[in-house]
């Protein structure tokens, strides 16, 4: 439960690339999200290709700080699900387990969006080459910080209600 609590969004990182097996690692994570109906609709897309990084840096202002990332991953769903309403429900689950994992693993990450955006959504798709059929959701930045960053509560007792 640490990693919840200790979970930042870092995006300036050590010139130092994430091991294969921490990379693994956090996929894995990833896949053990849970999912409507149990479809598993995720794919991934580990970049490290600096071109890439490049262009989706420059593709919208909220990537940004996809340029000097060491790792992104690159979450896409398949359109042709049961329940495709849920998909991007899914994705999220499954980015909040990765990005949990990569803080448990020593690694800063964080949460690039691009869906619901259909425009950057199509940009992402062009730019990485996403086989037909799949759609990008978001980047996950991953890398060891390049400083510590001070973590919040966040817990505010107002916001809670209870119905009896």
């Amino acid at each position: 439960m640490d990693s919840i609590f200790n979970r930042v969004s870092v995006r300036k990182y050590q010139d130092k690339l994430v091991e294969p097996e921490k990379v693994e690692q956090i996929l894995r994570a990833g896949m053990q999200a849970p999912s409507a109906y149990n479809l598993q609709p995720w794919e991934f897309f580990v970049i490290e290709n600096a071109d890439i990084k490049a262009k989706l840096a420059v593709s919208n202002n909220v990537l940004q700080a996809a340029k000097n990332s060491p790792l992104l991953i690159l979450t896409a769903y398949r359109e042709a699900t049961k329940v495709p309403e849920y998909n991007q429900i899914s994705l999220s689950a499954c980015m909040e387990n990765m990005w949990l994992e990569a803080t448990s693993l020593g690694l800063g990450a964080v949460w690039l969006g691009i869906a619901p955006f259909t425009e950057h959504m199509q940009k992402v798709d062009e730019i990485v080459n996403l086989p037909a059929g799949l759609k990008s959701f978001a980047l996950l930045s991953v890398g060891y910080p390049l400083r510590d960053k001070k973590v919040s509560d966040r817990f505010d007792q107002t916001r809670i209600h209870y119905v009896k």
